[in-house]
């Protein structure tokens, strides 16, 4: 794992991710879907105390049965940016993920990856970084136009900056709005789709995501008492 250098401002922080942008490795198809494990991480905040959790939970693909879990307490020490927002996160996610008693396959982040205004969201920072395969499935498209996918599950529309594809408003749920999925890092799209089907598969979000969601929650309300 690479060691994380923490900026002081936020030109040092841009100039950080362009120094690491081109490690990013975009021509991995990724591990197969359906098979072995997907950890999801995720953070939480209490911006009063500044206390940060996070939390990595590891499942098996095939059954979304739990392997793992972990989770990390820390301090903010990188103020709210938006597009920097993994220089806030990463150090108690790596610490999270440093916890984990097993390996923990594909990491999938609650955020982006090349879908961002830099090209590196959390998704390719952090798999940089560990060297992990990492795909980022987002509730939200950030500064990028898309059309609607069609109504059913896994209709996909591509998810524009101009002409060009940064990830794939993906339908996971019939009738339900699509979650936003790019790549992070050792991954390609269409393997990032398919493993965020896998996972999604009774609620919008991927079931990793919902798994890490509510694990960062408990263990900030207990690191807050």
């Amino acid at each position: 794992m690479t060691t994380l250098p923490m900026p002081a401002d936020e030109a040092e922080a841009r100039a950080l991710q362009d120094a690491l942008r081109p490690r990013v490795v975009l021509d991995e198809p990724g591990p197969p879907p359906g098979t072995g494990r997907v950890t999801g991480v995720d953070v939480a905040y209490d911006d009063e105390r500044d206390v940060v959790v996070a939390a990595a939970v590891v499942l098996d693909e095939a059954t979304l049965d739990v392997v793992a879990e972990a989770t990390a307490v820390g301090r903010v020490t990188f103020p709210y940016i938006p597009g920097l927002l993994a220089f806030r996160e990463m150090p108690t996610v790596l610490a999270a993920l440093e916890s984990l008693p097993t390996d923990p396959g594909l990491v999938v982040c609650d955020g982006y990856g090349l879908a961002h205004p830099r090209r590196f969201g959390l998704a390719s920072h952090l798999g940089v970084l560990t060297g992990l395969p990492v795909i980022g499935v987002a509730k939200n498209p950030f500064t990028f136009s898309y059309e609607q996918p069609g109504p059913r599950r896994g209709d996909w529309s591509p998810l524009l900056d101009g002409e060009e594809e940064v990830g794939r408003a993906l339908r996971t749920q019939d009738g339900i709005k699509p979650v936003f999925v790019s790549v992070g890092h050792r991954t390609g799209l269409d393997n990032a789709c398919e493993h965020t089907l896998l996972l999604a598969r009774d609620f919008r979000q991927p079931e990793t995501t919902r798994r890490a969601d509510a694990l960062c929650r408990q263990a900030l309300r207990e690191a807050t008492v």
